[in-house]
Formats: structure tokens, sequence, C-alpha cells
């Protein structure tokens, strides 16, 4: 009699909780969505949030609202969101900074690898090695070869200590061999002004603010950072090709604090891929020299894994440590 009784129980309990979630799915959300971009406002991370909040709100009927929090390499927005009631109504957008910052900050109050749902990549955009055009080298082989004729190697800027730009330049040396003495700036802008200026030889900026300045002559490039050539950028080779395995991406992605309910992490995610499709998606793509992405949970996650792992052995050879 016990036998069926806890059997029956069991059945009620999954009957009750089966019952629960479906219209939990279909009034989600109820109320206001707040997405966290731990960056400040107007870089590329903020512009694609504030496009999604857009789709959001025409799919849901619910304001979205955009909040900076930045700070520390984007680790006090991510705290927030891992602080916050896991019921899908806080999302964090972020980086590849997400997965550089396990292995840069080793002593973070959380674990992005176990607080945060991977929901979706949004958004991939590779990095563009550029030199300025007084340094005499046209491909990856001659810079290489400048590289080693000098004695402390090549003036490299980028955006500061532990930035996918500073760690595509380790990569860099490591595989090609080139030479190179880092200076890091405080900021895309400035690495970017210096570069442009002459005042540093080998930089590796976005994509978006690269292109126009190798458009104006400012700048000569010479490949970039992702497996795939750049479709605005398309003359240039890929360093994978040079160094099969190279990819350095700087991708966009939505998570979701740990626990979150997978109803919900499931149509936020379709509204994420449907709204890859819109055009105003497109012309930020297009603007930002990136590709849309739009893959399921479970790919974005592996996805972020893998990251991880490459960070922390480039973060590691570099012996980088967060800017105070």
């Amino acid at each position: 009699m016990r036998c069926r009784s806890t059997a029956a129980a069991a059945m009620l309990a999954a009957i009750m909780l089966a019952s629960a979630a479906t219209p939990f799915a279909q009034e989600y959300p109820a109320r206001p969505i707040r997405i966290v971009v731990p960056f400040t406002p107007g870089g590329g991370t903020d512009l694609l949030a504030r496009l999604l909040s857009q789709r959001f709100y025409e799919a849901f009927g619910q304001v979205a609202t955009v909040e900076n929090r930045p700070g520390a390499g984007g680790n006090i927005g991510a705290e927030l969101v891992i602080r916050s009631p896991a019921d899908g109504y806080t999302l964090l957008m972020s980086t590849a900074s997400m997965a550089v910052n396990v292995s840069l900050y080793p002593k973070l109050p959380f674990d992005a690898r176990r607080d945060l749902i991977p929901i979706v990549q949004v958004a991939s955009a590779p990095i563009v090695l550029c030199v300025h055009p007084s340094v005499p080298a046209r491909s990856v082989k001659e810079l290489v070869a400048l590289s080693k004729t000098r004695k402390e190697g090549l003036n490299f800027g980028s955006n500061g200590t532990g930035t996918t730009s500073h760690l595509a330049g380790v990569m860099l040396q490591q595989v090609a061999g080139l030479q190179l003495t880092h200076i890091p700036f405080k900021g895309a802008s400035a690495a970017m002004i210096s570069l442009v200026g002459g005042e540093v030889d080998v930089g590796l900026p976005a994509v978006i603010s690269g292109r126009p300045n190798i458009a104006g002559g400012k700048l000569r490039g010479l490949a970039v950072t992702t497996k795939r050539r750049s479709s605005v950028l398309p003359d240039l080779p890929t360093l994978d090709s040079m160094y099969p395995g190279f990819d350095i991406d700087n991708w966009f992605a939505l998570f979701a604090p740990a626990g979150a309910p997978q109803v919900v992490v499931t149509r936020i995610h379709a509204e994420v891929v449907k709204s890859l499709q819109h055009a105003d998606m497109k012309a930020f793509m297009t603007r930002e020299g990136a590709e849309p992405v739009g893959n399921t949970p479970a790919e974005f996650a592996a996805f972020f894994r893998a990251e991880i792992e490459k960070y922390a052995k480039i973060v590691k050879i570099s012996g980088a440590k967060p800017d105070t």
C-alpha cells in the first residue's frame, strides 16, 4: 500500500509541475525585462542590447530596459545579474570578456561557468591585424620578418591588458614568432588614436574601427583573426590560413542567471534568433562588420567552455593581470 501511495504522490507532483510550467511559459514576460550591459553606453554591446530590447518589446508587449553597469572588465555587471532572481527578467548582454575574465580575475566572487546560463551567441565580429602605413610590411610574413630585425621588435598597442586585442597579439607572438613590445592603452579609442598617429607600429582593433581607417589609407590591414574572412574586408586573409587553429573572436552573447526556467530560456532564445532577420539587426551587423550566429543554448554553452579553456592558456602565457 505504501508503494502505491508513494508512486501516486510522485505522479501527482509531476503533473502539478508540468501544469505549473506551461502557464509560466505562456505568461512570460508579465513585467518589464532588464538587460544589463557591463560596459559604458555607445559601444557595440550597448547598441546591440538596445536593438534587442526593441525587438523584445514588439514581440512580448513588455518594456525591455537596458542598464549599463561598467567596471572591472565587465565583472560588475555580470555579478549584478548573477545576484538577481533567476526568473528570466534580468539578462546579461556581454562579450568574449566573460571567457577571458575567468582566468584574468582569479578571485572573482562568482563562477561564470556555474552561475550563468548561456542563452545564445548573438553575433561574431573579427579583429583585424593592422599596421601604420609607415611600417614597411604588406603581409603577415613580411611583418614577422621585419619584427625580427629590430632589437625590441615592433611596438604593439592594445585596448588594455587582458583584452582580446592584447591576447590576440600574445597568441600571434606564440604561433608566428612575431616580436612585439606591448603597450596597453585605456580603451579602444586611445589605442586607435595612437595607432593612426604612428605612435605604435601594430594594432588589433575591432573591424568597426579598423575598416574606415583602412579604407581612408590611415592604416594597412594585413589579416583578420577569425577562421572566416570578414564580409566587410573580404580581401584580407585569415590568420588561421597561415597558422591553423588561430581564432580570436569579438563575440556578443546573452546570458541568464543560473536557475532561470528552461521554458523562459527557450522563449528568449527563439526571439533572439527571430530578431536576427530584422532589418535593424542586419544593418547593425553590416556596420559592425559582424556576422549573426543564433546558435542553440547547448551549442553556445559548449562554445563558451571552449573559449574559457582557450583564453586560460593565453592569459597564462601573457602573464596578464587586471588593470587597476
